[in-house]
């Protein structure tokens, strides 16, 4: 649960009513002190406590609880997942690996900050490694020994980054890449 929309909904609903903090705590044996923790964000209720202000509000749980809907959370754990994969075509076609991820990112950004922030770094990602290769590729003609061995590393890098990332979105929604902020970060 998070705190912030739990505090938000029980102020809400407290105001609504008319009570004072002081008097939702006479209706509920709640302290003032738990009250104007919860209402601050500072700490997360017990369910039994819920249960109680919800109670003394004369509103159901669900009216101050948001329950995450767990199929929405899939839904955006597959836009990630395409997200961070997509790049994977790149190996195949020059510039997918930047052109894919930008069409979702640009598609779903608006969707969800969440779509934004990591959009934002496949790209940057992404344009960081492109920059890379087109030096390893000068450097693999102009350098004897060293330019063989940069430009033969930037590719199996660049694929186990972008796998590790692709493994890190569907275990947590997390990423990590190492890069230049072309498009800047947000988040």
């Amino acid at each position: 649960m998070k705190n912030t929309q739990f505090a938000e909904r029980l102020s809400y609903q407290r105001k609504l009513k008319g009570f004072s903090q002081e008097q939702l705590a006479d209706r509920t044996k709640v302290t003032v002190r738990t009250i104007q923790r919860i209402e601050k964000g500072e700490v997360t209720p017990h369910l039994r406590t819920v249960k109680l202000l919800a109670a003394a509000l004369e509103v159901d749980v669900d009216e101050l609880l948001q329950l995450d809907d767990p199929r929405e959370e899939n839904i955006q754990t597959k836009w990630l997942l395409l997200m961070h994969s997509s790049p994977f075509i790149g190996f195949l076609m020059p510039f997918l690996n930047i052109l894919c991820p930008l069409f979702i990112w640009i598609h779903k950004r608006e969707d969800n900050s969440l779509y934004d922030v990591h959009g934002r770094a496949v790209i940057n990602f992404q344009i960081t490694m492109t920059l890379i290769y087109a030096l390893a590729f000068i450097a693999l003609l102009s350098v004897e020994g060293f330019g063989f061995l940069f430009f033969i590393a930037v590719i199996p890098y660049t694929a186990i980054v972008m796998l590790a990332n692709v493994i890190a979105v569907i275990k947590a929604q997390k990423y990590f890449y190492p890069s230049i902020p072309f498009l800047g970060t947000r988040g």
